[in-house]
């Protein structure tokens, strides 16, 4: 049995691989810019998830340190995305992206509040939905099926962020009434999009494997929703972060494929 402090240990890792120096990102081509702008989805709802963890003061996988780095990453992709983009209506998406971050990185570097944490899922909720559309015109731009495989993959990294999040605020007392609307739609839209994955040609035995991974950490929150029980949220951080590396990985080899 895995003790807390080999758990804390692996998910600091986990972090630092998922963390790899944002400077050494080269957007070569669309399907990666597919890929990158994927993460941004991604990215907030880790940075709500680590804003209810910070709130309700546990310091397992140190999310005070996880949530400064990924505010530096979602800014710099922002400026990666920026400047690979030719698009004149995905430009325009990116800047609305960049209007709307500004208020939450405000936000976000003030001491979390409950008071405030319905504002915050609010504006990060509002930012998500502004990167999901990035997101799709970079994938309408590569002009292949590949791009919506590349698209449907990266959006379970969220979606393992969103399930762990709405959990966290639940945890830490945040009144959300749509709670278990949203859950369950993040679930269905998972469980959906993992079926879809699994059938795809682009598919590498490492891929399969990968895929059949996710849905093992998955059956966890299938789990969890069905259940009373109150879950240890470095339990629910621990498995979400195991899926959100498995489908980093399985997006990457995807967006590589496009490189050959």
């Amino acid at each position: 049995m895995l003790t807390y402090k080999k758990i804390r240990t692996r998910v600091f890792l986990l972090l630092l691989l998922l963390m790899s120096s944002v400077s050494a990102i080269e957007i070569q081509n669309l399907s990666v810019a597919v890929d990158i702008a994927g993460k941004q989805r991604m990215f907030t709802q880790r940075m709500l998830k680590d804003y209810a963890m910070i709130g309700l003061k546990n310091s397992f996988g140190n999310p005070k340190k996880d949530l400064s780095q990924i505010m530096k990453a979602f800014e710099d992709h922002l400026d990666l995305l920026i400047d690979f983009n030719t698009d004149p209506a995905t430009k325009k998406s990116l800047e609305k992206v960049k209007v709307l971050w500004k208020p939450i990185k405000s936000g976000l570097n003030q001491s979390p509040n409950k008071a405030n944490a319905g504002k915050m899922q609010e504006d990060l909720e509002a930012l998500l939905k502004q990167s999901n559309k990035a997101v799709g015109l970079f994938a309408k731009q590569t002009g292949k099926a590949s791009g919506e495989i590349i698209n449907i993959s990266g959006r379970q990294r969220m979606l393992s962020q969103r399930m762990a999040s709405l959990y966290m605020l639940k945890v830490w007392g945040v009144d959300d009434p749509k709670f278990k609307e949203k859950m369950n739609k993040a679930m269905v839209l998972f469980t959906q999009s993992l079926e879809k994955l699994m059938g795809s040609d682009m598919n590498t035995p490492e891929i399969t494997v990968l895929l059949h991974k996710a849905k093992r950490s998955f059956m966890f929150f299938e789990m969890m929703n069905k259940s009373n029980s109150k879950f240890i949220p470095a339990l629910i951080y621990k498995k979400s972060n195991e899926i959100l590396k498995d489908m980093n990985t399985v997006t990457g080899l995807y967006a590589a494929q496009e490189k050959k």
